[in-house]
């Protein structure tokens, strides 16, 4: 130590630089994770099961002299595995549907927003009532649903391919970060209405991923302490049928029925008789009579693509050849009106009049009318 009031006073000035230097390097340190803390970074994070480490380092000088600088230990500790996942359903809207119809395609978007790569076993649920996520009451279910992911050139496409899809009961190896369209797939029963609604909702549960081709173990969170391994937490939020950190996660779409609602109307008008002509004619031996069809399509009812009507002549009665048949005719006041073109077959050895109307859109209607003779 330096003798005299001097020495002492130098020294502590020299201590007192030190301490600077200490306070300098810790506020440098925090500026520093601060900075790391601000870098861009995806949703994940940190993947799981990575190492941290970090040492630290003291400069110092005595005397002026830099002293060799002093390191500590290294700090080490490994990232937990945060599970967490969203579920959507593109488009936002329903999935119109004809009676009877195979393989119509609702579409969901699963994210693994994950720090890790995960399975995602798929389930669905058939709405039992009540209103649909879309609209309209629930009132009937889908038969034979199955899922299906797009691959090859289509994989990320929000569009169903069938020529380079698979079919799948879970995802595989999805990594954090990324995402995956799902396909459901699904049969409409025949004799459906038009507005009747099938409600569904998918839900997808985290599995332990990191064997391809197989799927993972349904995951757990960790009871208890942190540990010095991999810890896993759930930080899911609440889906559409689920709640939030349950490791599920759901949304909900529906299947609409559009179909035409079609009736269908015949009458007959005595057109003329042997002995009045068409002056009040009666409905007597050697008459004419004409037959309507008419067939209407309800206001919101579905396109009915060419409606083919068929119709037998009574046996009391002679098809009119010279008259034949007249289609896509109008209506007025439930009334035909005599403005069809010519149109439709006669066969004769089954007595069959048959004709194919244009489109009826919802609120459309048409006729085919033709006339007989009273035997």
């Amino acid at each position: 130590m330096p003798a005299g009031g001097d020495g002492i006073e130098q020294f502590d000035q020299e201590m007192d630089q030190m301490m600077r230097m200490i306070k300098l390097l810790a506020s440098a340190s925090v500026i520093a994770v601060a900075a790391m803390g601000a870098a861009p970074a995806f949703a994940a994070g940190t993947t799981a099961g990575s190492s941290i480490n970090n040492t630290a380092t003291v400069n110092y000088s005595v005397g002026g002299v830099a002293q060799a600088p002093v390191t500590s230990n290294t700090a080490t500790f490994v990232v937990d595995r945060k599970i967490s996942m969203t579920m959507s359903e593109p488009g936002n809207s329903t999935t119109s549907v004809v009676p009877g119809s195979s393989n119509q395609v609702t579409i969901f978007l699963l994210t693994n927003t994950s720090n890790a790569t995960l399975d995602f076993g798929l389930a669905l649920a058939q709405q039992a009532g009540g209103a649909a996520v879309h609209g309209g009451t629930d009132n009937f279910d889908v038969t034979a649903p199955t899922f299906w992911v797009n691959t090859g050139a289509s994989v990320g496409s929000a569009t169903y391919d069938p020529a380079n899809s698979v079919q799948v009961t879970y995802i595989d190896e999805l990594a954090a970060d990324a995402s995956k369209y799902i396909f459901v797939l699904a049969n409409i029963p025949g004799g459906r209405v038009n507005g009747d609604v099938a409600g569904v909702a998918l839900t997808a549960q985290a599995r332990d991923g990191g064997a391809a081709g197989t799927q993972g173990a349904v995951s757990t969170e960790t009871v208890g302490a942190n540990t010095a391994g991999v810890d896993t937490v759930f930080a899911d939020a609440a889906g559409a049928t689920d709640a939030a950190r349950d490791g599920l996660i759901s949304a909900r779409d529906d299947y609409t029925v559009a179909a035409p609602v079609l009736t269908v109307v015949k009458t007959s008008k005595i057109i003329s008789d042997p002995l009045n002509g068409t002056t009040n004619p009666k409905m007597i031996p050697g008459a004419s009579v004409e037959y309507c069809i008419q067939v209407a399509n309800g206001a919101g009812g579905a396109t009915a693509t060419s409606p083919s009507i068929t119709d037998v002549v009574p046996t009391q009665t002679a098809y009119d050849a010279t008259f034949g048949i007249k289609i896509n005719g109008t209506i007025t006041g439930g009334v035909c009106n005599a403005d069809g073109a010519a149109g439709g077959t006669y066969t004769a050895g089954t007595t069959t009049v048959a004709g194919t109307l244009n489109n009826l859109a919802g609120g459309a209607s048409g006729t085919l009318y033709f006339r007989v003779t009273i035997n």
